[in-house]
């Protein structure tokens, strides 16, 4: 028969050899109360120019031709409404021209005109 195999470490740590608790040591900890998560650390820092996040409604193929590009679909929305509106700045000109090399890209439909009663 085997012998079983450790679960874990069997060096014993001493709580009093634990390290100092310093309020900087406690801006960067995950706190816990019992089992439940309360904050976690700082995180990722803030850009300069952060987005606002939005709900918005589009029609069905025009989501699935956004998503047909794969992940970045929304920053290409935000590209293309940049293009739209005649916005310029670093963000709007990179994906800008990303978009348009993928509109080009597609064969574009006429539009047909809706007959009238």
């Amino acid at each position: 028969m085997r012998a079983k195999k450790s679960a874990g470490s069997n060096d014993w740590t001493d709580p009093d050899d634990a390290p100092e608790l310093t309020d900087a040591l406690m801006a960067e900890a995950e706190v816990f109360v019992g089992d439940r998560f309360v904050r976690r650390g700082p995180g990722r820092p803030k850009a300069a120019v952060t987005k606002e996040q939005i709900n918005v409604r589009l029609d069905a193929d025009v989501l699935a031709r956004l998503r047909e590009g794969g992940p970045g679909w929304q920053s290409r929305i935000n590209a293309i409404l940049r293009k739209a509106l005649a916005l310029d700045g670093p963000a709007g000109r990179a994906a800008a021209v990303q978009v348009g090399k993928m509109l080009a890209a597609r064969p574009v439909r006429p539009v047909r005109a809706r007959k009238t009663a």
